[in-house]
């Protein structure tokens, strides 16, 4: 068993209830502020960067095109992932969560500055993919701080609470991302929007970097953490040997690593076809207005930010895995009526259609958090934690509005995509039912 489902991480000094609150919401303000600037590029992917970055005969091919660059950022999570999580488990939490919030505003602001094709030429497209390369690396760094950030300042018995602020940062992301664009597009013509309206969202970037000042200043590191390293050293000390929390969990942790991204995959990849890859479909295949489509989605996205605590917090309650498996029969059972409803091209059905889905995302996403953090132990932990998420995003999230597009072109029926949620969806469950069986194993 190379779980640490039952471990309860040694304390020296306990935070104080005000402090526990001031580093919860530290952690959850940099989940949104990362993610917001994460999805405004996913936004902008279906509606406007195939044409100003990826000239083309086909509007299908240009958007395939700008998906594939949004596809870029989570490939590249994976690496940040390993990185901060390889230097958050031996030099801290903090300093690694200032970095990622420092890369993903740099990058951010780069691209609403950045030259379209038509001014500078190639150049624009491969400026694109490597500042998506960048935000993917900074939001990959991210999560494992923020989440243990969190996690591990978390009172006894509500690890699972404090864990589901920082996944607050995803529907408060999408929500804000949104509401820009639907009031950049608001404020301008079409043509206006298209030549610089969509920009505007990408500037908020700017507001992260202060936010990574006041963590650098203000928040201290995990009593966890610190707990592990002073054991560490003290081990490392007496053997003469150098730890690599990589090079442990390659060795003796990869089956876990798997088996929490294979858990998770069908969660982001549903999440990324409901807020991107159905906002082109329902534009350009169904001619729904794009304005109204937006504000479907703000509205579905609100009602998460309700779900999702709600969910860790029975989890506390009556077990992590036993809510984690619901929201996955949920969104096998959900994935064809899912797409019946939308295929209606009514706004109301849409929006049935995609709330219900994002109910059962939200009871999947509220307890993954502490989840995770308790596969591993606290040397090891960013790395193990972030290795796990990272995997599911690339083999969910990053290729899933790509998979839908070319779906939609090959099949033509939203169908093969339900098909598509239904294959992650088994793959899920199995991947619970094995973590089950070990947890159970260990008792």
């Amino acid at each position: 068993m190379d779980t640490a489902a039952q471990l309860t991480d040694p304390t020296p000094t306990a935070p104080t209830d005000r402090h526990r609150r001031r580093v919860a919401t530290a952690a959850a303000l940099a989940s949104a502020v990362e993610w917001y600037d994460y999805f405004v590029f996913g936004i902008a992917a279906a509606l406007v960067l195939g044409d100003l970055y990826f000239p083309t005969g086909s509007s299908s091919a240009g958007v395939l095109a700008a998906f594939a660059t949004f596809a870029v950022g989570f490939l590249a999570r994976p690496v940040g992932g390993v990185i901060a999580g390889q230097l958050g488990d031996k030099r801290g939490r903090k300093p690694m969560l200032v970095m990622a919030l420092v890369l993903m505003g740099v990058a951010t602001v780069g691209i609403g500055l950045l030259p379209t094709y038509e001014t500078i030429g190639i150049a624009a497209p491969v400026l694109l993919v490597l500042l998506r390369v960048v935000q993917g690396i900074a939001v990959g760094a991210q999560w494992g701080g923020a989440m243990l950030m969190a996690t591990e300042y978390a009172p006894e018995g509500k690890r699972g609470l404090y864990g589901s602020l920082v996944q607050l940062g995803v529907p408060i992301g999408v929500v804000t991302a949104n509401t820009t664009f639907l009031v950049a597009g608001s404020v301008t013509s079409d043509a206006t929007f298209a030549t610089w309206g969509w920009r505007v969202p990408f500037f908020v970037g700017f507001l992260v970097l202060g936010l990574a000042w006041y963590i650098h200043a203000k928040v201290e590191e995990t009593p966890a953490f610190r707990e592990a390293e002073r054991a560490l050293a003290e081990q490392e000390k007496s053997e003469s040997v150098t730890r690599s929390p990589l090079r442990t969990i390659l060795r003796n942790h990869l089956g876990t690593v798997f088996l929490a991204g294979g858990s998770f995959a069908v969660n982001t990849a549903t999440f990324y076809i409901i807020i991107t890859g159905v906002l082109d479909y329902a534009t350009r295949h169904l001619a729904m207005e794009r304005s109204a489509v937006l504000a479907v989605s703000l509205g579905v996205s609100l009602t998460q930010l309700v779900m999702i605590p709600a969910a860790a917090a029975l989890s506390d309650r009556i077990g992590r895995l036993r809510i984690y498996a619901a929201g996955a029969v949920g969104l096998l059972v959900w994935a064809v009526p899912m797409f019946l409803l939308i295929d209606t091209a009514s706004l109301l059905w849409l929006g049935i259609g995609t709330f219900v889905t994002s109910c059962f995302l939200s009871i999947m996403y509220g307890p993954q958090a502490a989840l995770f953090a308790e596969l591993f132990t606290a040397e090891m932990r960013y790395t193990g934690a972030s290795l796990g998420y990272q995997i599911a995003a690339v083999l969910g999230g990053g290729l899933a509005p790509f998979v839908m597009v070319l779906l939609l072109e090959v099949t033509g029926t939203s169908m093969a995509v339900s098909a598509y949620i239904i294959g992650l969806a088994v793959i899920a469950l199995i991947s619970i039912k094995i973590l089950a069986s070990r947890a159970a194993a260990a008792r």
